[in-house]
């Protein structure tokens, strides 16, 4: 008989284990109503969009007295950008991610978020995002890919980085630079004169190291997340592309959850979104400062005017067919 028991015990301890695991890969616990949230990006801790995510963690616990466990996985940990959007789309691991032009791939019209020399200024990204567009977008998220906007985080003009000033086209012609996930960025640097190389942001330093590449293209913040300032001498400031980037949820996710926690994951949403701001406003300050303090010379005087001609040139000769309405919606803006 107590072999028996010890026995029973033993299954008894397995089940409830694999119970636990179950909850800790991204689904819903069995007991309790309690649901695991895993917060999948690729930036270090020390990026924004990681402190956002901690900010979110910490306030959906709090809220939810415990009903709702939050596990973050900053460093590309669960896989790149876009196997973050495929396990959200096929209901795997991953609930929540940042992405932004990367989910082109499974919505076209994902890809006016990154297209160079579109958007402006700050006000006007705002008036993009935070207006019909963004919500047209928005809504295509969910019917398309299984994913919920909670929010969405302003990013710093991104520019060249190279081991050589680069202030005309002419500087730019045969450079093998990495580039986002996006037809639309290939062709508009092709149009520049480049040779862009579609790669993972994981993969770039190791390529920048092995000389594969010869430069890339990031905010300010990116180029600090990924040590870049130790491998390229000069920070081109050809602000080519003015964009923003999504804070999604698992929208199956989402509807597997009762109306309150709901309304406490859209309010997270909306907090962490003003959250992102405020720190993204500090980096701001002082990025360009610890960038150059680590030995990258900045290079102000590029001709904006001559890239962004030839890149509209790029980008005009792939839009989809689709995206063209935005598009032209967003140019009126200008």
């Amino acid at each position: 008989m107590k072999q028996k028991k010890v026995l029973l015990g033993a299954v008894l301890a397995v089940f409830l284990a694999a119970g636990n695991l179950y909850a800790g890969g991204g689904g819903e616990s069995t007991t309790g109503g309690n649901f695991t949230i895993n917060i999948s990006h690729i930036v270090n801790e020390d990026n924004s969009w990681h402190k956002a995510s901690v900010f979110f963690k910490d306030y959906v616990e709090k809220g939810s007295n415990g009903a709702i466990k939050v596990n973050v996985y900053p460093n590309s940990q669960l896989g790149t950008e876009i196997d973050a959007i495929n396990s959200i789309i096929s209901n795997g691991d991953t609930d929540i991610t940042i992405t932004g032009e990367s989910m082109q791939t499974v919505i076209p019209e994902m890809g006016l978020v990154g297209i160079p020399y579109l958007i402006t200024s700050a006000e006007m990204l705002h008036k993009v995002a935070g207006g019909p567009i963004g919500k047209q977008l928005e809504d295509l998220m969910i019917r398309k890919a299984n994913m919920r906007s909670l929010a969405y985080f302003e990013r710093g003009p991104r520019n060249v980085t190279s081991n050589k000033a680069i202030r005309t086209p002419a500087d730019l012609r045969g450079f093998v630079i990495r580039i986002s996930a996006s037809k639309i960025h290939a062709a508009a640097f092709e149009a520049m004169g480049a040779k862009p190389t579609p790669m993972a942001f994981a993969e770039v330093f190791t390529a920048l190291q092995q000389k594969t590449i010869e430069g890339q293209e990031n905010p300010h913040a990116m180029i600090k997340t990924g040590n870049f300032y130790e491998l390229q001498r000069f920070l081109n400031k050809t602000e080519h592309v003015r964009s923003w980037i999504y804070f999604v949820f698992k929208e199956s996710k989402f509807q597997s959850m009762p109306k309150n926690l709901q309304d406490l994951v859209i309010d997270a949403g909306k907090r962490t979104q003003a959250r992102e701001h405020e720190l993204y406003l500090e980096d701001e300050k002082s990025l360009e400062q610890f960038l150059t303090s680590h030995g990258m010379t900045m290079v102000n005087d590029v001709d904006q005017a001559a890239f962004a001609n030839l890149a509209r040139q790029g980008v005009e000769s792939v839009l989809p067919p689709e995206m063209k309405p935005m598009y032209d919606q967003i140019r009126a803006m200008r």
